[in-house]
C-alpha cells in the first residue's frame, strides 16, 4: 500500500494510478449537471464507481474534483491503509496500553510515548503552497472565481460543500476544525451553517457570551484528504482535529498562518477563504438538499464575510454532494464506524461489532452485536449508546447476539422479525435528535426506540423453551464441499461453490 498522499493533487495522482479517477474534459455546468453526473456514478457498485475530475467547468478556469472519497478503496488510499482495522489497532494501542510491571516494561513503552510527538501540527515560518496567490481586494473575483456548484433544484443557491472550517476558542485560544456548508450570497459573503450541535456554533456562542463582536474564520478547500476526513470525525472533546490527522498520517500536518486573520490552516490546501462572522448578523440560509435525502429547510444563520482568498497558482476545487444514500459521505461515515469502534468499546466493552446502515443516514439507526452476559443486558447497551457523544442522536438501536453478522441486513432483519415480542422487546425513550430529523414532533427532540433481538433467557422472564437454529452439521458440510464439482460435472454452466 502506498504511503498516505501529502495533498489533494498527490491523492488524485494516486487515484489515477489505481484506476479510481475519471477525468471529464467536455464542458459541464456547475448548476445541477455536475450533481446529476456525480449522483449516478456514486450509486454504481464496484469498479464502476469512480472519483471524478471535471477539467472544463463552465464559468471557471479551475478543475473540480468530486466523489474522490466515495468508495472503501479510495478512503483506504486516502489514509494509506489496506484495512480500517489497522487504524483500530493503533487507537487501541494508545487507549489501552499494556500495564508496565517492571522497569524494563516502562522502558519498552517509551518509543510509543515518543511517537505522540509526531502527531502535533507543525507551523511553517514561510509562505505555503496555499498562499502562492493572495487576493484581498473585494473588487477582484474572490468567491466568483470558484466553480461553486448548485446541487439540487430547490437549493437556496450554490453551496461550498467540503470546506474544513477553522475557528478559535475565545477563552483558550485552541483551534477547532469542522465541516460546515457555506451558501454563496455574493463575491465576498456566504452563510455559515453552524447548527446547535456543532462545535463551531459552541465557539460562536461562547465568544458572544464573552462580549466579542466577531469570530474569525478560515476555510480550507481541497485540504489533504486525511485532514478532510479528520474534520468530519466525532472526536472526544478537547482533541484537536489536526492532531488526529497527524495520527492518521503518522507525521505532523504542516500549518501556516493566514494573511488577514489569526488562524492556522493546512499549508498543502488548494484554496483558503479567510474572514469573519459578526455576532449580531443573521440571514436566511437554505433550503439545501441534505444527506437525509430530503431538503433541510431555510433558516437564519450567521453571515461569513470574506477578507481574503489565497490559493495555489493552479488550484483544484474540491467539492461533494449529499442526498439519498449512498453518496460520498456514506464512505466517510463507514470509515468512522470502523475506526472509532475501539473508542466505543472502551466505554461499552460488551459491544462486538457495529453497523450504521446507509438507509439510516448515520444518526437514524445503529445495529450492534453484544456479548450478552446478564438479564436486561441489551437494554443497558441501548441506554449507554444514547448517552455516548454523537450517538445520542441514534433514533433506532437494534441489539443482536455476538454471533450475528451486523453487516448482513437480511440476517439482522430475520432476527428482529423472529426473535422479538413487540411489547416485551421494544424500549421507548425521549431525548435529543439530529437537527436534520424532519419527522420528530419538536425541533431536535423526540422519541427513540430500542429493539432487543437477542435470544431470551429464563432469567429475563421467558419461561418457554427457545428453539435451536437450523444448521447443517460440519461433517456433512465438509463432505459436500469435497464432492461439489462432481455433482455438477455434466451441468452447463457449473454452479460455483
Amino acid at each position: 500500500m502506498p504511503k498516505p498522499p501529502k495533498n489533494l493533487r498527490d491523492f488524485l495522482d494516486l487515484l489515477k494510478r489505481h484506476d479510481e479517477l475519471v477525468e471529464i474534459r467536455v464542458p459541464v455546468s456547475p448548476v445541477l449537471e455536475i450533481t446529476e453526473i456525480a449522483d449516478r456514478v456514486s450509486k454504481r457498485q464496484g469498479a464502476d464507481n469512480k472519483g471524478l475530475l471535471f477539467s472544463n467547468v463552465e464559468g471557471s478556469a479551475m478543475p473540480l474534483a468530486i466523489n474522490i472519497l466515495g468508495s472503501y478503496e479510495r478512503m483506504k488510499l486516502a489514509l494509506g491503509i489496506e484495512h480500517f482495522e489497522e487504524v483500530q489497532q493503533r487507537i487501541e494501542g494508545f487507549i489501552k496500553p499494556p500495564q508496565a510491571k517492571s522497569l524494563m516494561d516502562k522502558v519498552m513503552m517509551l518509543p510509543k510515548l515518543a511517537e505522540l510527538n509526531q502527531f502535533f501540527p507543525k507551523t511553517l515560518k514561510h509562505d505555503a503552497p496555499c498562499q502562492e496567490v493572495v487576493i484581498t481586494d473585494p473588487n477582484q473575483p474572490m468567491l466568483d472565481k470558484l466553480p461553486i456548484i448548485t446541487c439540487w433544484p430547490d437549493d437556496g443557491g450554490p453551496f461550498i460543500t467540503m470546506p474544513v472550517v477553522f475557528t478559535k476558542d475565545a477563552e483558550t485560544g485552541s483551534q477547532n476544525a469542522g465541516m460546515y456548508r457555506l451558501q454563496k450570497y455574493s463575491n465576498t459573503t456566504t452563510g455559515m451553517h453552524w447548527h446547535k450541535h456543532h462545535d463551531g456554533n459552541r465557539l460562536y456562542e461562547n465568544a458572544k457570551r464573552l462580549g466579542k463582536d466577531r469570530v474569525e474564520v478560515a476555510c480550507a478547500l481541497g485540504a489533504p484528504p486525511h485532514v478532510m476526513y479528520s474534520a468530519t470525525a466525532p472526536l472526544p472533546p478537547g482533541i484537536d482535529e489536526m492532531i488526529f490527522a497527524g495520527f492518521l498520517h503518522k507525521q505532523p500536518v504542516e500549518m501556516v498562518k493566514c494573511k488577514t486573520v489569526d488562524l492556522l490552516v493546512p499549508a498543502e490546501s488548494e484554496i483558503i477563504i479567510e474572514g469573519y462572522v459578526l455576532m449580531d448578523e443573521l440571514t436566511r440560509e437554505g433550503p439545501f438538499g441534505d444527506h437525509t435525502g430530503y431538503y433541510s429547510l431555510a433558516d437564519d444563520f450567521p453571515v461569513f464575510h470574506v477578507t481574503a482568498v489565497t490559493h495555489r497558482k493552479d488550484p483544484i476545487y474540491c467539492t461533494t454532494i449529499v442526498g439519498k444514500p449512498p453518496q460520498e459521505d456514506f464512505y466517510l461515515g463507514k470509515a468512522t464506524e470502523r475506526i472509532f469502534l475501539p473508542l466505543l468499546r472502551l466505554f461499552i466493552p460488551e459491544i462486538i461489532d457495529m453497523n450504521l446502515p446507509a438507509e439510516g443516514v448515520f444518526h437514524n439507526c445503529v445495529i450492534l452485536s453484544i456479548d450478552k452476559r446478564y438479564p436486561g443486558h441489551a437494554r443497558k447497551v441501548m441506554n449507554s449508546v444514547w448517552g455516548f457523544g454523537q450517538m445520542m442522536f441514534s433514533k433506532y438501536v437494534v441489539i443482536v447476539d455476538k454471533d450475528v453478522d451486523v453487516h448482513n441486513l437480511s440476517d439482522v432483519a430475520w432476527r428482529v422479525f423472529n426473535n422479538t415480542d413487540p411489547q416485551r422487546d421494544t424500549l421507548f425513550t425521549e431525548g435529543p435528535l439530529d437537527i436534520l430529523d424532519h419527522a420528530c414532533p419538536r425541533w431536535a427532540y423526540g422519541s427513540k426506540m430500542g429493539i432487543d433481538a437477542t435470544v431470551k433467557w429464563k432469567t429475563e422472564g421467558f419461561d418457554r423453551e427457545w428453539p435451536d437454529e437450523i444448521t447443517m452439521d460440519e461433517a456433512t458440510r465438509q463432505h459436500v464441499n469435497e464432492r461439489w464439482q462432481s455433482y455438477f460435472a455434466s451441468a452447463a454452466p457449473q454452479l460455483v461453490l
